[in-house]
């Protein structure tokens, strides 16, 4: 039995170090002038901190003693990152553990309000990942949208689209440039969650990476571990062409490209809300452009400069996820909890990375809400002394 205090879930202490970015155990060893073989033990389980040292620990790492405690969940499916290959591994830990607290946070505001409900079809059919064909992610694109009842038109803003049929997203910053998000089933509830980058961000580029991770949830869901690492390109690749496929539907985005030029690819933009570059790749994928063609207008969109800004980039701003934010502002409107006692009773983790998480505005746990303003009573009636008017009627 690990000497110190009893119930302390090690894997919690790698958690939260992650998500404050401490990147070593030796690190937050030096921080809070400790022996590096002390956190080491607390971390493998060998030994766990004092109750003294625990209250130290929870307050340099910004959570409540209890943190600890709460046993750890982790999914026995991968969580689908879209990171380059250069990013830190920091930075990749980082990203889980926020995906570990957006699912808490889901988790523990599901107790109270009725989420909505996952509205995911079967659209496998029985079939593997790995046996997925082109034509079959488009067909699967077509069914989703027809399940959906989003028409073969522009499907509207993503994020509304995803929360709407009971995935749960958040938008928080990473810091980088180098992650673009990532998707994880939850273990508490079995339902998909996405966690977007808003680093850098344009509304079209929100679109696909939205898009993007709804594919890893539909196509991907039974993937393992193994299996991702060792056929990540084709994962990838598959849910790109699923994202594209479903913004941009085969039995209509075609019909309106029939003479590709970067002046109608912007006009498409428009319509669309895709980025010039993804269209590009959509014309290629199905065949309305051939191969030179496709790095022909590459080229010329290279040499117009938007490769870092496209057209409409600064004109649309992404939008924001609500479904969390709503979520908590009903319990707490609604008498159910108060802030303080979402904070004291609920979570363990502090409030400013609750609201990050649910798009709350920062300070919202500790600003009071506004007192109600009533008039007196009698305002309006009679004053004494006085008799009331009589109403005449204008005469046609």
């Amino acid at each position: 039995m690990p000497i110190g205090t009893p119930g302390f879930e090690p894997g919690r202490l790698t958690e939260v170090r992650a998500a404050r970015r401490i990147p070593s155990m030796s690190a937050l060893a030096r921080a809070m002038s400790l022996n590096p073989s002390t956190v080491s033990r607390w971390e493998e389980g060998s030994s766990a901190p004092d109750p003294d040292t625990l209250t130290r620990l929870a307050a340099f790492l910004g959570v409540r003693p209890e943190f600890f405690f709460r046993p750890e969940r982790i999914s026995a499916r991968p969580m689908f990152l879209r990171s380059l290959s250069s990013t830190l591994v920091r930075d990749l830990q980082y990203q889980r553990a926020q995906m570990r607290w957006l699912q808490e946070i889901s988790h523990t505001v599901e107790h109270y309000v009725d989420l909505p409900e996952v509205g995911i079809p079967d659209v496998m059919a029985g079939a593997s990942y790995n046996q997925l064909r082109g034509e079959d992610l488009e067909r699967i694109a077509l069914d989703l949208r027809r399940h959906w009842r989003l028409g073969d038109g522009p499907c509207g803003d993503m994020i509304q689209v995803l929360e709407r049929f009971g995935f749960i997203v958040s938008v928080i910053e990473m810091g980088t440039v180098k992650l673009d998000g990532l998707c994880s089933w939850s273990p508490n509830d079995d339902r998909p969650h996405i966690l977007l980058a808003s680093d850098k961000m344009s509304f079209a580029r929100r679109q696909m990476d939205a898009a993007h991770e709804m594919a890893h949830a539909i196509l991907h869901r039974d993937v393992t571990n193994e299996q991702l690492k060792r056929d990540l390109k084709l994962i990838e690749t598959q849910a790109f062409r699923l994202a594209s496929a479903f913004l941009l539907p085969s039995t209509s985005y075609p019909v309106e490209m029939r003479f590709p030029s970067l002046a109608t690819l912007v006009t498409a933009k428009e319509r669309w809300r895709v980025s010039i570059k993804a269209q590009i790749k959509r014309l290629a994928d199905l065949d309305v452009i051939p191969a030179d063609f496709a790095t022909h207008l590459y080229k010329l969109y290279s040499a117009k400069g938007w490769t870092k800004e496209e057209p409409f980039d600064r004109q649309w701003t992404p939008t924001e996820p609500r479904v969390l934010r709503d979520a908590l502002h009903l319990i707490v409107d609604g008498g159910v909890r108060s802030k303080a006692d979402l904070l004291a009773l609920e979570f363990t983790i502090p409030a400013g990375d609750v609201e990050n998480l649910t798009g709350l505005p920062p300070g919202w746990f500790t600003h009071e809400a506004a007192t109600v303003v009533r008039l007196k009573p009698g305002v309006g009636q009679t004053s004494p002394g006085t008799e009331p008017g009589e109403v005449v009627p204008f005469r046609r």
